[in-house]
């Protein structure tokens, strides 16, 4: 079960120059626990996202991981925090090749027990090894996303966080990323994932955020959520 709360976001409000994106957004994850936060297009996920690893700066709330306040700092001292980002559109090194994208970042700043390595991410994800000479951008999209999540995984994260965990991807490699997710989930890895399929979220999810323009409009668990097609319609249009 969750313990205790390892990130916390309490009221941040985000812009983009003179317009504003976030207004007053509260959310939390427990150590262990996997989280997703939903809505629709263009009602400020990935800006979450980019608040919280610092990439485009909270100008007012808290944001707290592991106990330390970390609105003010810069993304590579978040990074070193213990959270590692799947971004949105992979955003993996094109010309290195598959190896030196999974170990140019790895470390293990934090002294996991069972730390990541090069052969448990092969075991993971076997195409990679296949793959590991091979430049990033000769990847196909699964193949690059896959590429994300080992790299991520490397730095041996205390929270991993995913912004779009399948979009545009193959039925048969979106599967092969939710059994992913699942397994780390039952490695007790926390996750924040942000995702488009609500039946998959529900499945594997603790908890849920929905958003809307902004503003967290709900938060529950996946039975509540299940149970409420009236709010899976006005906020995810479903």
């Amino acid at each position: 079960m969750p313990d205790a709360t390892l990130l916390e976001v309490d009221g941040i409000e985000t812009c983009y120059g003179l317009s504003q994106v976030l207004f007053g957004l509260s959310l939390s994850i427990a150590a262990g626990e996997m989280v997703s936060l939903m809505g629709r297009n263009g009602m400020g996920k990935t800006t979450t996202i980019r608040s919280i690893m610092g990439l485009t700066r909270a100008r007012a709330g808290t944001i707290r991981f592991a106990g330390a306040e970390m609105r003010e700092l810069p993304s590579y001292r978040i990074a070193k925090l213990g959270i590692g980002l799947v971004p949105e559109g992979r955003q993996i090194f094109p010309n290195l090749t598959v190896r030196e994208n999974l170990v140019a970042a790895s470390a293990n700043r934090l002294d996991a027990a069972d730390p990541w390595t090069l052969d448990k991410i092969h075991a993971l994800f076997p195409r990679l090894a296949e793959r590991g000479g091979n430049m990033g951008n000769q990847l196909s999209g699964g193949e690059q996303q896959m590429l994300a999540i080992g790299r991520a995984l490397m730095t041996n994260p205390k929270l991993l966080i995913l912004d779009e965990a399948t979009e545009g991807l193959a039925p048969l490699i979106r599967q092969e990323i939710w059994d992913c997710l699942s397994m780390l989930k039952g490695r007790g890895q926390s996750i924040l994932v942000i995702d488009k399929n609500v039946e998959h979220l529900t499945r594997i999810c603790d908890r849920h955020f929905v958003i809307e323009r902004g503003r967290t409009v709900w938060s529950g668990t996946s039975t509540e959520l299940t149970a409420d097609p009236d709010l899976q319609h006005r906020y995810l249009g479903i």
